[in-house]
């Protein structure tokens, strides 16, 4: 009668080799797809910014004015008969980030900002403030 030894398995200096490798690929890979990730961020909020920049105009259009504020892209507004907040935007905006655009009027002129990933004025790299010159 002979009796092979026949074990099946991984021993526990092999499994900790596999996960140093998994480990390894992941520290190499991650930083990538991250930046990635911030990158169509960044793309995704010049979109936006673009189709809120469509609504105000089609809000002047039908209004003769801008709205005080980008809410009144989505509310109906008393002092416009002729305009529908189905027409325009569904839900307040906010960039991918999660943060408010900035929006101001100074007469018949606006400003409309996205302050980047950080959600603060400045900044650099992915932080960087992204502002109606850059989406035209």
């Amino acid at each position: 009668m002979s009796h092979f030894n026949n074990k099946k398995g991984m021993t526990l200096i092999e499994i900790m080799i596999v996960l140093a490798i998994i480990g390894g690929i992941a520290a190499l890979l991650l930083p990538r797809l991250t930046g990635q990730l911030d990158k169509a961020k960044q793309k995704e909020a010049r979109i936006q910014m673009s189709q809120i920049v469509n609504a105000l105009s089609m809000y002047y259009t039908d209004c003769g004015k801008y709205p005080t504020a980008l809410s009144g892209l989505v509310k109906q507004d008393a002092n416009c008969n002729n305009w529908g907040p189905e027409a325009y935007l569904k839900k307040d905006p906010k960039d991918p980030w999660g943060h408010e655009f900035t929006y101001e009027i100074s007469g018949n002129e606006y400003q409309l900002k996205c302050f980047g990933k950080d959600g603060r004025e400045g900044g650099s790299g992915y932080d960087l403030d992204i502002t109606l010159e850059d989406i035209q």
